[in-house]
């Protein structure tokens, strides 16, 4: 099977680290981000072929892994020259998908089990599966009630709720004919494609991994507490 890993973005969160380097080549520990992922997906036992979806400071991934052979796995690449959004970046990589396939944000690393997420995938005749997280946040402000009818009366005070529920982790497999749902050439979110999708009747398939099972490294601060994380791993060994 291919997997493709999005790894086109600006980064913009991530200023100043990414103005020269981009997002998924930042350092987790002795290696750039996107090598863990490149090595997750090798180590599932159900990936032969990666291509990368690159735009911004696309040269220094380019010259990184190159064909991949130093990591065992035949890597190939999709150029855009400007960002096009999650599921337009996507789209540049159709040219290489004729098959299932898997998809992935370069902007996070992930522990769970793939091939078991790549066999329920099968098993269930999805057309979507979406790898899901479970999240729970304490709002800043609290919630006030109001009652719906005219009168505007306050019906409860909610100091500072929790809020809980399933997050997307940015990990997917997709059936070949998704990409039938993107347009051309455009900026494009993918959450417009898989809602495109779902109003086609399209089967989306949930797989809830563990929280230890995902670590997004979308800001600064995440970014550098996962830094911190793996250099502290590195120690240890």
């Amino acid at each position: 099977m291919k997997a493709v890993i999005l790894a086109g973005g600006l980064g913009t969160r991530l200023q100043p680290y990414t103005f020269f380097i981009p997002k998924p080549m930042l350092p987790l520990g002795n290696k750039p981000l996107l090598e863990y992922l490149v090595e997750w997906l090798s180590n599932s036992g159900k990936i032969d072929q990666i291509i990368l979806c690159v735009s911004y400071l696309h040269r220094t991934i380019e010259d990184y892994f190159e064909d991949g052979s130093r990591f065992g796995i035949e890597i190939r690449y999709a150029r855009s020259e400007r960002p096009l959004a999650t599921a337009g970046q996507l789209k540049t990589a159709a040219k290489y998908l004729n098959e299932t396939f898997v998809c992935l944000y370069g902007d996070s690393i992930y522990e769970f089990p793939l091939d078991r997420m790549i066999d329920n995938h099968t098993n269930s005749n999805a057309y979507i599966s979406m790898a899901l997280a479970k999240y729970k946040t304490k709002l800043k402000y609290g919630f006030i009630d109001v009652s719906s009818d005219k009168n505007n009366f306050v019906t409860d005070w909610r100091e500072k709720p929790e809020i809980a529920g399933l997050i997307n982790i940015g990990c997917y497999v997709f059936e070949q004919s998704f990409l039938d749902f993107i347009p051309n050439s455009i900026s494009f979110g993918m959450d417009d494609a898989v809602r495109e999708s779902i109003s086609q009747n399209k089967q989306v398939k949930a797989f809830v991994v563990e929280n230890e099972g995902f670590i997004d490294i979308g800001d600064k601060k995440s970014y550098l507490d996962a830094y911190k994380q793996y250099v502290k791993k590195l120690g240890k060994i």
